[in-house]
Formats: C-alpha cells, sequence, structure tokens
C-alpha cells in the first residue's frame, strides 16, 4: 500500500487499533449464528435496572454538558475528591491519549511495559514522541526498571494496575517507592481500568496518592465492571493545574448525554457492581480448574480475564481459529509480544463452560 508522503511520518509507521472481533463480524464470516464473545474485557451481565432507566430519560436533541457537572459531583462523592481534579473522556482511552498530548514534545519520550496496552505507545508515538519499552518480569511491571529507564527526555510514564493483557499487579508498597523515585517533573499514569475487580487489601488505589504526589493521574473507565463499554464514558483524577491542561487539548462534548447518565446511575447501583465482582472470581476460579484439566499455564490475574499460554504444546493461532468455527471469541496476544497465548474475558457460567469444552476439542482439532 502506497501511503501518502505529506503526513506525519510518525503516524505511517503505526498500525490501526485491533479490537476483539465483534460477534456480527463472525456471523458475516463464518455464518455462526450463537457466537460467546470472550475477546475485549466487558462484563456479561449488562448494565443494571438504574442505568436504563436512567438512559431512557436522557434527551437525545441536545449537545451534552460540555462540563459534565453531575457526573463529577457524583464522582466527587463517591471517591472523595474535588471535581477540580476529574476530567472526563470518550472512555479513559481517550484520557489516556490526552495525557500524551499535553505532555509529550518532539524529542521527548515515554516508558512503558513491554506488555503493556497497546493504546500507550500509539499514544505517545502519535504526540510526536519516542517509545521506551522495558522488559518485564514474571509477565508484570518491573517497576525497578521502569524508574531506572526515566532519563531527561522522559516525560511520560504508563502503569497499568491490573495490567492488560497479562492481568498481573503491584501493591502500594512498590507503587510508593515507584513514585519516591521518578522526579517529579515526570507525569505517571496509572491506569486502573479494573480496580473495581481487585479484592485484595494489598491493592493500591491509586486515586489516593494524588494529593501525596501531584505528578500521578489515575485513569478509571465505565467500560469493565459497571457494564458502559459502548457508551464510552471513562475520566481521570489529577492534580488540578493537570486537569485545566487535559480540558484545554480535549475535544468539546466527548462525553455523551447517555454516557453520563448511565455512569451517574451505576455509581449509585452498589448491588449490582458488587454481584459483577462475585460473578467474575467464581468464573475465574471455574477457568482455572478447567485450565489444570487440560494441563495448561495461565498467568493469574486480578481482572475480569486471564491469559493462558498454549504453546508449544498447542499453536495459539491455530487454537484461535478452531475456537471461531466453534462460535467462541477469545483474543490473541502476539501483538502484545505473546505469540503462545490467547486472552480470555471471564464470561457468565454457561459462557465459561462453552469455552472449556470448545478449547479441548480446538485441542484435538489442532493436535
Amino acid at each position: 500500500m502506497n501511503l501518502p508522503t505529506n503526513v506525519n511520518a510518525r503516524i505511517t509507521g503505526l498500525h490501526p487499533y485491533q479490537p476483539g472481533k465483534p460477534v456480527e463480524e463472525l456471523m458475516r464470516e463464518r455464518g455462526v449464528a450463537d457466537a460467546v464473545k470472550l475477546a475485549s474485557n466487558e462484563n456479561p451481565r449488562g448494565p443494571g435496572r438504574l442505568v436504563l432507566e436512567a438512559m431512557a430519560s436522557a434527551d437525545l436533541s441536545r449537545y451534552p454538558d460540555g462540563t459534565g457537572f453531575r457526573l463529577k459531583a457524583a464522582l466527587s462523592e463517591h471517591l472523595g475528591v474535588d471535581t477540580s481534579r476529574i476530567t472526563l473522556g470518550n472512555g479513559s482511552n481517550d484520557v489516556l491519549d490526552l495525557a500524551a498530548r499535553v505532555a509529550i514534545s518532539p524529542g521527548t519520550r515515554g516508558v512503558i511495559d513491554e506488555h503493556c496496552f497497546v493504546v500507550y505507545p500509539l499514544a505517545i508515538t502519535a504526540a510526536n514522541g519516542d517509545v521506551a519499552r522495558v522488559p518485564s518480569r514474571d509477565w508484570g511491571h518491573d517497576l525497578d526498571a521502569l524508574a531506572a529507564a526515566v532519563d531527561e527526555r522522559t516525560r511520560i510514564v504508563y502503569l497499568a494496575n491490573p495490567n492488560n493483557p497479562t492481568g498481573t499487579w503491584f501493591d502500594e508498597a512498590s507503587l510508593d517507592a515507584f513514585l519516591a523515585a521518578v522526579p517529579r517533573q515526570v507525569w505517571v499514569v496509572l491506569d486502573e481500568a479494573y480496580a473495581e475487580y481487585v479484592a485484595d487489601p494489598g491493592y493500591p488505589h491509586g486515586i489516593r496518592l494524588v494529593e501525596r504526589h501531584p505528578n500521578l493521574i489515575v485513569t478509571r473507565t465505565f467500560s469493565k465492571i459497571h457494564a458502559l463499554a459502548a457508551l464510552r464514558i471513562g475520566y481521570s483524577v489529577s492534580s488540578p493545574e493537570f486537569a485545566d491542561l487535559l480540558n484545554r487539548v480535549r475535544q468539546p462534548f466527548n462525553a455523551n448525554s447517555l454516557g453520563l447518565a448511565a455512569a451517574e446511575a451505576t455509581l449509585a447501583d452498589t448491588e449490582h457492581v458488587a454481584e459483577s465482582r462475585r460473578l467474575n472470581s467464581d468464573g475465574m476460579a471455574r477457568l482455572a480448574e478447567g485450565f489444570t484439566a487440560l494441563s495448561l499455564e495461565w498467568i493469574p490475574s486480578a481482572g475480569n480475564f486471564v491469559t493462558v499460554r498454549l504453546g508449544p504444546a498447542h499453536d495459539a493461532a491455530k487454537v484461535y481459529d478452531a475456537l471461531l468455527d466453534d462460535g467462541v471469541i477469545v483474543r490473541p496476544v502476539a501483538n502484545y509480544g505473546m505469540p503462545e497465548h490467547l486472552r480470555v474475558t471471564v464470561g457468565l457460567p454457561d459462557e465459561n463452560e462453552r469455552f472449556l469444552a470448545a478449547l479441548a476439542r480446538a485441542f484435538e482439532r489442532t493436535g
């Protein structure tokens, strides 16, 4: 493909983000009418009653509140932070990208983990920065190595806790030590998209640390445990000064009215969130049991997904394709530097059983 030459050369070196295969696409390609999608770490329960009622009353003929006043007030009460620290986004992806646009300029760079969410290097590169990748340790962030990689050109570091696609996480003491080691002029973006799934008391909710570390930006999303992925609503908590800069570069009305109304409602639906957490915990245990029965290794995960190693005994790409024939969509992660693994979202009980049965059949068909 011949690309135009009168464009930003860095953009031509990027590859479009590849989402999990949609159910509709599998139907078009292979005629599978009853597919199960376990590829994009969505909450399989869907949103609760309060969310559906709030969406029904949204006025679709008017632009949304560009300030997100009501949702920011609800988040302020829910999180115990001032509204001046909150920036809303079109999903947390939006805020992750905005942070790079604020921090990065030509000649500077961002530091990321080897097996990190693909949006981080995309955002840094699109902002005309250089990317420094740091090798993982036991599939998780090596915080000491990440801190050591920070140099005079570094403007931003992206962390994820839990990490996607590996599900690994680090504790509060490790995060505190990292933040103490990083110079204050370097922005640290802490992606906590899966924070609400973590039950371990040692997990460090980064929002509590923002006041103590003014260079820390914490991002969260309503796409995961709150089951609002289609509405694209997320946010960050940072210093008021950094929030002001984010607001200078964000697009007008980047949070839509349906998303604003639904997000406000789901913050009040604590029972729905608690049940989603319980269902995820039970499903994770069942997948681990199934992997053990199939003699597979997997990475212990604190999120709502688990990454399982198939190689070298099984070809992960061939198994993925065989699962598609069986109507089960999971996520290949070769583009994350993990060609022997597949990532599987924890589904509803019947979906988990269907996946495990299909996986065993895929092994038989692919050798």
